[in-house]
């Protein structure tokens, strides 16, 4: 044998020292030998072990339990355990788990159990992990059978409101007939007869009465009209629109000088770009300026001007309008051109919020859209954009192909 090779163990050392505890005990499960493995493990000496302690005493409650009835009555029956998982105590209090395999020999007239105890602290934390990820998965499979019969509620509750929405929705379709034809016959009567007193002799405090009738008259016309086209954009195929060719800066002009009289006191400026003609409806591009300028004076800065503009571009015209002061909230952004949606503003709550809706669906009756940029430098603006449109020989207007 080399001088450097290591000197052969002997027995005594190997049992010492092995990778595993090693335990002899009585058939009472006291301790007759316990190796320096398992004492290091379990925080006691030999001394304080040997001939002083039972197997059991080093185990949890349950353990204890068990070793009475299963493990004393299979070493019985079977000679021998494998892999029994147990929980020992240390001398500090804390456990460890470890799997426990015993051999029951007879040493002349005495019987002795010899044990090997293997630590399983890995094991033990794999095994909690797989009940963990079973309970996890049966946790999931509760939820997904509970979502399941959630959605099949959902179906059918959707479908109950779906029926429930069609109903409604013939209703407002009777409901905008009624308004249409028996509110707007009281209302020219009303104006009528503002009409024929104006033109008689009135009192100053008269005539200012008679204005304000005019005034309000005139407010209920335009929600009337806005129910009316709110009614038909949602249930009916979208507004209607009668094309002609149309003077477009001529237009914006006509528009901005009528609007400038309804806000005494605000600056309302129109700008133009290009020269031309477009195709479109121009009573409904004078609705959505109407209702782009409305929301300008409700909430821009009263003391900096409003400014409309017109233009050709590429490919079609552009209409917009800016005004300065506070910008539109952010969370306010996804829903502007929803209908019954407002701003907090002082005038916010002159109409039902039916005017972005309707310049929104304006633009798209005429094939176009509506964006809007909205900061603190820039101020706010809407840009309404419009394809071309050409005449067809039939009268009817159909998209202008683009050259080049």
């Amino acid at each position: 044998m080399p001088a450097d090779d290591p000197s052969p163990l002997t027995a005594d050392a190997l049992f010492e020292h092995a990778a595993c505890g090693l335990l002899v005990t009585g058939g009472d499960g006291m301790i007759r030998r316990a190796n320096a493995t398992f004492c290091g493990w379990v925080g006691y000496s030999i001394d304080e072990l040997a001939g002083l302690r039972k197997l059991q005493e080093l185990l949890t409650m349950g353990g204890r339990i068990f070793h009475q009835t299963h493990w004393t009555p299979l070493l019985h029956m079977q000679g021998s355990i494998a892999e029994v998982k147990l929980d020992i105590v240390h001398r500090q209090g804390h456990t460890i788990p470890v799997l426990l395999n015993a051999v029951r020999r007879m040493s002349g007239a005495q019987l002795r159990h010899e044990i090997a105890v293997f630590v399983a602290t890995d094991r033990h934390k794999y095994e909690h992990e797989l009940v963990l990820a079973r309970k996890r998965a049966e946790e999931l499979a509760a939820r997904e059978q509970q979502a399941q019969q959630a959605l099949i509620l959902a179906q059918a509750e959707t479908s109950r409101q779906r029926a429930m929405a069609e109903d409604r929705a013939l209703f407002a379709e009777q409901m905008v007939g009624i308004v249409s034809h028996d509110l707007r016959n009281p209302l020219s009567a009303i104006k009528m007869g503002t009409y024929l007193l104006e033109r008689g002799e009135a009192t100053p405090n008269q005539r200012k009465v008679l204005g304000r009738i005019n005034n309000s008259v005139g407010r209920a016309e335009r929600l009337i009209a806005d129910l009316l086209d709110f009614t038909q954009a949602r249930i009916g195929q979208g507004l209607s629109l009668s094309r002609l060719p149309v003077q477009l800066h001529q237009l914006m002009s006509e528009s901005v000088e009528e609007l400038a009289a309804a806000y005494p006191g605000r600056q309302l400026e129109h700008r133009h770009e290009g020269e031309g003609s477009c195709t479109a409806d121009a009573d409904r591009l004078m609705q959505l300026i109407g209702n782009l300028v409305s929301n300008a004076m409700a909430y821009g800065a009263p003391d900096r001007p409003v400014v409309v503009a017109s233009r050709f571009v590429a490919g079609g015209f552009e209409v917009s309008v800016h005004n300065e002061g506070k910008p539109i909230p952010a969370e306010l952004m996804g829903s502007l051109f929803a209908p019954m949606v407002r701003g907090a503003g002082s005038q916010a709550s002159r109409g039902v919020g039916l005017g972005l809706f309707i310049v929104s669906e304006i633009a798209k009756a005429h094939g176009g859209a509506v964006v809007v940029e909205s900061s603190a430098e820039a101020g706010t603006t809407f840009h309404a954009r419009f394809p071309a449109f050409e005449r067809q020989a039939n009268g009817a207007a159909a998209p202008a192909e683009r050259s080049g």
